[in-house]
């Protein structure tokens, strides 16, 4: 008996599977019910008797998405698989081409778009694929820094991106980090300012690097403008990263007030409320800083990679690394 039933199982899962019938048909000939086909496929994958193999895809990799997805409330989780012989640019690059698709696909017609800079934004813009759009509209996130490669200047990255889907944008004159904080509230309260300042509260979708600890090894576009006692007081208050140059602490709250008064650029609580922020990030060196950035939930779309991730995970004192990778 126990066999014959199991033979019932395998039929039901060959007809389904291997013929590509539907439920339906099925249950129309053998004369059963379509629900009790539906139990019965269940049961066969339950049993052992059909074991579904997603070929040249690692599985493993989609179950892990679907983990960190749900334990930190993303809307989207796009996690990049590591190769062995995959250099950090190599890394970068695979990176930045699923961060250009999910890009591409989530942007609509007459969107405000909020843009930050950096290289992995300047990568991604080299993978992003030309899409004619309406109405869309490019606004920067953050002031520029004193030098850099042109390249990966917020403005550059902006005008960039405008033409790619046909909008139109706006640009920022201003380094990112100030003197002091009277020269930054001069330049906010100008006239000039006034359309990127009102942006920052009307976006419906942001793309955003994240920066890691301001005494890591990382090679940052705009440092240099920090002073030594700006770095001595990042420190002090357990600066773990930032997002459009605003540094946070483990728990992604702002730190260091003066520094926040002294920089151009949208705030923490504001990008919070975009309803759509994307987030891209690669080096397990950001891991802290991509933790508290979940944590704080000023993101709610990630594209990282997997070693990326596993050190994000890591850190989490919530969770039993060892049970995620089962």
């Amino acid at each position: 008996m126990k066999e014959e039933r199991r033979r019932l199982l395998a039929k039901v899962a060959y007809l389904h599977y291997v013929q590509g019938k539907s439920q339906t048909l099925i249950s129309k000939e053998m004369n059963i019910y379509r629900t009790t086909v539906c139990r019965m496929l269940a049961k066969a994958k339950e049993e052992g008797i059909v074991r579904i193999e997603i070929a040249d895809y690692d599985a493993d990799l989609f179950a892990l998405e679907e983990y960190v997805r749900k334990q930190y409330g993303l809307e989207k989780l796009d996690l990049v698989p590591n190769q062995v012989e995959d250099t950090p640019m190599d890394t970068l690059t695979n990176v930045a081409k699923t961060a250009a698709e999910v890009f591409r696909h989530v942007v609509k017609d007459g969107d405000k778009i909020g843009l930050s800079w950096g290289a992995t934004l300047s990568c991604l813009m080299d993978e992003l694929n030309p899409k004619a759009m309406k109405d869309v509209f490019i606004y920067p996130l953050a002031g520029g820094p004193s030098h850099i490669n042109a390249k990966y200047h917020v403005n550059t990255l902006v005008y960039r991106l405008a033409r790619i889907f046909h909008g139109n944008s706006a640009f920022i004159n201003a380094m990112v980090i100030q003197e002091d904080k009277q020269l930054t509230k001069g330049i906010i309260q100008s006239k000039y300012f006034e359309s990127i300042l009102a942006s920052w509260d009307q976006l419906d979708l942001a793309l955003v690097g994240i920066g890691g600890e301001p005494n890591s090894r990382e090679e940052s576009q705009w440092r240099d403008l920090l002073t030594d006692a700006d770095y001595a007081q990042l420190k002090q208050e357990e600066a773990v990263g930032e997002v459009c140059c605003r540094f946070f602490d483990q728990a992604g709250y702002p730190v260091y007030k003066g520094l926040q008064d002294r920089t151009i650029g949208i705030s923490l609580e504001q990008l919070g409320r975009v309803r759509k922020t994307i987030a891209v990030a690669t080096g397990k060196y950001k891991a802290k800083a991509i933790l508290a950035a979940l944590k704080a939930g000023f993101i709610n779309y990630l594209v990282t990679d997997k070693e990326t991730m596993l050190a994000v995970l890591a850190l989490d004192e919530d969770i039993d690394l060892n049970n995620v990778l089962l």
